[in-house]
């Protein structure tokens, strides 16, 4: 019986790297048992053992086991939805406006609800957001002076730096393109804060 321990700890370490590879995460013990054909209890008890001497990082919990492989990377992913260009109104976050998902590991985004944006345009040009870009965007009603939002003057969105005036009672909507003039509003919604930029460099 003995023999046959560290045979079944391979195959369940195994099963972890292959899932995580697969799937961006560990397995849960549910996931191992059906996986690799060991009991669930067997499979709880390999993970205290090798726990216990430090073949496997294991706190406990469904999906807490990393091997040295896994261990070198993020469990934490976000999927986050690409939701068209950033002119003609207010993103929609309806699901059947979503073009695609991509999934990103919370230590690259931080925390947070996002979203993707199209770039339409060569009004941020001047810090390396060019048209077809995809903007990453933190969701948030709230700016501070000089971030980079996406504001909603009217019925159009709008990528812009922001800079609210209080004492001439308006905002003024900065574009990164030193050949255009700054836009100034009484008022307009900030729909979130852009982040990252995501583009092909060929």
């Amino acid at each position: 019986m003995k023999n046959r321990i560290p045979d079944k700890k391979e195959t369940i370490l195994r099963f972890i790297d292959e899932y995580y590879e697969m799937f961006g995460r560990s397995p849960a013990i549910r996931e191992i048992e059906t996986g690799t054909g060991i009991s669930k209890s067997a499979v709880g008890r390999y993970l205290l053992e090798m726990g216990t001497s430090d073949e496997i990082r294991y706190e406990g919990g469904s999906r807490k086991a990393h091997t040295a492989k896994t261990s070198k990377h993020s469990e934490d992913f976000i999927s986050v939805g690409l939701i068209g260009n950033i002119a003609c109104g207010e993103p929609n976050f309806a699901e059947e406006n979503v073009e695609e998902y991509f999934r990103l590991p919370v230590s690259l985004v931080g925390s947070g609800e996002f979203y993707f944006l199209r770039a339409f345009g060569d009004s941020m040009i001047d810090i390396g957001i060019n048209e077809g870009d995809l903007v990453l965007v933190r969701k948030q009603e709230t700016a501070l002076p000089g971030q980079i939002v996406v504001a909603l003057v009217g019925d159009e969105t709008t990528l812009k730096r922001f800079y609210p005036e209080p004492q001439n009672r308006r905002i003024r909507l900065h574009p990164e393109n030193r050949e255009m003039q700054d836009i100034f509003v009484e008022s307009c919604s900030i729909q979130g804060i852009a982040v990252k930029v995501l583009k092909d460099l060929i």
